[in-house]
């Protein structure tokens, strides 16, 4: 992992802002994952099978990633087959080493045992929003932990790939946020 760590109360201030965007953030989700066409494909591909209303809940999910990254500055290029291919596998290989599956009540706590994830702080958010939050809105979707699980796996292995086609930049949006820069 060359990059940096976005801070974790940066990615929660991101998180919230597409999730206070409501309907409006649907156009800039649409045009963030119409630039990861690629990797929106492998998202669909191996989504597990499940009703309409919690896809598109994952979707929104991963445009929420894709978003973050888009936030932070520095480059970010389009993910490959090479790079998918690579997250997969070295998730795969995590979550075996973690026996994080079949997913119990302990899952957020076992993933969070792993430390070499890449940007830990988007993986702690996803996680929240699929098992944490106790206080759903009255038109939030709930999926089982079985489902859960597996979103965040296909989420983690799209942090990943991301992460790989990023270049954070010299000096984070973060940094000048906390110091008062532009």
């Amino acid at each position: 992992m060359s990059n940096a760590v976005i801070p974790r109360d940066h990615v929660h201030k991101l998180s919230e802002a597409c999730a206070d965007a409501g309907m409006s953030f649907q156009s800039t989700a649409k045009r963030s994952l119409e630039n990861q066409s690629r990797l929106v494909r492998f998202f669909k591909a191996n989504l597990p099978a499940m009703a309409a209303q919690p896809g598109e809940v994952s979707l929104y999910l991963l445009a929420v990633v894709v978003r973050i990254f888009e936030q932070c500055g520095g480059k970010l290029d389009r993910v490959g087959a090479v790079e998918i291919d690579r997250a997969t596998a070295r998730v795969q290989a995590a979550a075996a080493r973690a026996g994080l599956l079949p997913a119990g009540d302990d899952f957020p706590t076992r993933v969070r045992s792993i430390t070499d994830r890449a940007q830990p702080h988007i993986l702690d958010e996803a996680l929240h929003a699929l098992f944490e939050r106790e206080e759903r809105k009255e038109l939030e979707i709930e999926m089982d932990r079985e489902q859960s699980s597996l979103v965040f796996l296909m989420l983690w292995a799209a942090t990943e790939a991301m992460d790989s086609v990023w270049r954070s930049p010299k000096t984070p949006v973060w940094d000048a946020a906390v110091t008062g820069g532009a």
